[in-house]
């Protein structure tokens, strides 16, 4: 048997390795849910993430892993003991510390899936990182916010084991495939498509921001719905698109200075991604400076924020 055909054969036999046991670092919005969709799929799911440390938010990260019917590990080593498949769900700015930690600790064979927000330089020092071990290192593009799809948001695979994970992945339900064989490609993607998905988010904050202080809003969403009839304008979608700000708005500005360093790389001049990182910033920092809080049990409304931010007082993002 040739050596090519030996490795063949050998990652064949990865391929049809089950995944029993994950280990997901980060358990935020995106490490909870799919926490909690991957245990009632039947699997073993371990927790790690640096609130668990925290005397402040340790009960309520302990109550939410019981929530998910999963274990709360006491450290990083012991939530990726026996794991095979290891889920790097943290901030932007912690992608590749937690790589860097992790490296040491994986075990030959163990998956490491990346689905952080980074650009394609990151995600190649975290490969470095993680494969030291001769761990395997697979970086994900997540195509769709994950509260939308859950287990089944779209996820494009990158990297030499792309076509490896993604069947492995899809056997314990998730919707991943493989995308390039080469690290990067797949969060260019990402990365690329954030500058426009990203970049309207902040453009409708600013112009119906401005738009509702002169009295025009109603008219301007009515244009906008004539010229792009099929988005949801008079909708749900400016409520969808500032929401995601105001919950989210510092994790996104560090991922649009991601989009940036991506952008920079290639020679392009990251104008509107640095401008929209400047605004999700002005965003949230109004928020805090007025002390207006986002109502997660009422129903979003732009216009509320819109009036929050603009005159004194405290108040939630519920109503009209």
């Amino acid at each position: 048997m040739s050596r090519q055909s030996l490795f063949r054969r050998l990652g064949d036999m990865h391929s049809t390795k089950s995944i029993d046991r994950v280990a997901i670092i980060g358990f935020g919005e995106a490490g909870g849910i799919l926490a909690h969709d991957l245990a009632r799929q039947g699997l073993h799911v371990s927790v790690f993430d640096i609130l668990l440390n925290s005397n402040r938010h340790r009960r309520a990260m302990l109550s939410k892993a019981q929530a998910c019917a999963v274990t709360a590990a006491r450290s990083l080593k012991d939530c990726l003991q026996k794991a095979e498949l290891v889920i790097s769900a943290v901030t932007a700015s912690s992608a590749l510390d937690v790589a860097k930690k992790a490296g040491p600790i994986l075990g030959e064979d163990q998956l490491f899936l990346d689905i952080n927000s980074v650009s394609p330089g990151t995600k190649r020092k975290a490969a470095a990182c993680v494969e030291r071990r001769r761990a395997r290192f697979v970086e994900a593009a997540v195509m769709s916010p994950v509260p939308k799809h859950r287990l089944q948001v779209p996820m494009l695979l990158g990297g030499p084991h792309a076509s490896e994970a993604a069947e492995r992945l899809r056997r314990i339900g998730m919707n991943a495939r493989p995308f390039s064989d080469q690290l990067g490609v797949a969060s260019a993607v990402k990365m690329c498509r954030s500058v426009v998905i990203k970049g309207l988010e902040a453009l409708v904050i600013e112009s119906l921001f401005a738009a509702r202080m002169y009295g025009a809003e109603d008219k301007v969403i009515e244009s906008l719905a004539e010229t792009f009839p099929a988005m949801g304008w008079e909708d749900h979608l400016p409520d969808y698109l500032i929401s995601r700000v105001a919950e989210h708005g510092h994790r996104r500005a560090v991922e649009m200075r991601e989009v940036a360093q991506t952008l920079k790389h290639v020679g392009i001049e990251p104008t509107m991604a640095l401008a929209t990182a400047q605004r999700q910033e002005q965003l949230v920092g109004e928020m805090a400076k007025r002390r207006f809080a986002v109502a997660s049990d009422e129903r979003f409304s732009w216009r509320t924020l819109s009036d929050a931010v603009s005159r004194p007082g405290r108040r939630s993002a519920g109503g009209k």
